[in-house]
């Protein structure tokens, strides 16, 4: 703890970390600087699925929610191996879910009906919006389906960017669509959603625009701190609106 007292105050946004395979002495590590700021983990697309010692992982991060990335959940689908994919989260000890269909397309009612199914047994985090860049979703569209995910029964609803910050919410060449993202915010509520912000300049526009407790996913286990120090207004991206209070919303270009 520092040695003096800012009284900065505190937020209340989730901080979605994204593992791409890290090790058990590496979380701890990362643990022992930063748990405080982390959320959830979530094992990125396939990674649990290689992963050597994958208890001796999850015994490490016991204290924190865990989930399987989204795309793992496409192929367990897609291999209609819903069933034993429960089986496996429950030996695995897992609460917590990823239900996506941003690769592979899975019928409207259907992702509604298992979300629903889910939800009886974990908590569910749904994903909208598509991996590929070229496909970009009405607002009409986005804000519907988030909404609807919800009332199936979803905890919190996830919006695609990818790892890199280059699909869904963002366009190819990494630019954030922030009319779209400003317009799901008002219909759905920043609450209920964790927007994907992977880069530095997403992460501050987002604590800009919407405030330090909003939920902000796909953070790599490096920018943990860093991200933490935008929630606070330490970093000059964000110290005039958060540590100064200083309400003028900067948009990005």
């Amino acid at each position: 703890m520092p040695a003096f007292n800012l009284n900065l105050g505190r937020h209340v946004g989730l901080t979605h970390v994204i593992d791409k395979g890290l090790g058990a002495h590496a979380w701890e590590d990362i643990l022992e600087v930063a748990g405080d700021h982390i959320s959830i983990v979530k094992l990125g697309w396939g990674t649990a699925y290689v992963t050597r010692n994958l208890e001796r992982k999850l015994d490490v991060l016991h204290d924190k929610p865990v989930v399987i990335g989204g795309t793992f959940f496409e192929v367990v689908y897609a291999k209609d191996k819903l069933d034993d994919y429960k089986r496996w989260l429950n030996e695995l000890g897992l609460t917590h879910v990823e239900i996506s269909d941003g690769t592979i397309e899975i019928p409207r009612e259907r992702k509604l009906e298992l979300i629903a199914d889910f939800a009886r047994d974990f908590t569910v985090l749904s994903e909208v919006g598509s991996k590929d860049s070229s496909v970009e979703y009405s607002v009409a569209e986005w804000t519907q389906w988030l909404n609807e995910e919800l009332a199936a029964g979803a905890w919190k609803v996830i919006t695609e960017a990818r790892e890199g910050g280059t699909a869904g919410i963002f366009d190819s060449s990494g630019g954030m669509r922030t009319g779209l993202i400003e317009e799901i915010a008002n219909v759905v509520g920043p609450a209920n959603i964790v927007f994907e912000a992977p880069t530095k300049a997403a992460q501050a526009w987002f604590v800009k625009q919407f405030g330090p407790s909003v939920n902000l996913g796909n953070i790599p286990p490096d920018e943990v701190i860093p991200l933490q120090t935008l929630r606070l207004g330490l970093r000059g991206d964000t110290l005039k609106e958060v540590l100064l209070g200083d309400t003028q919303r900067v948009h990005a270009s």
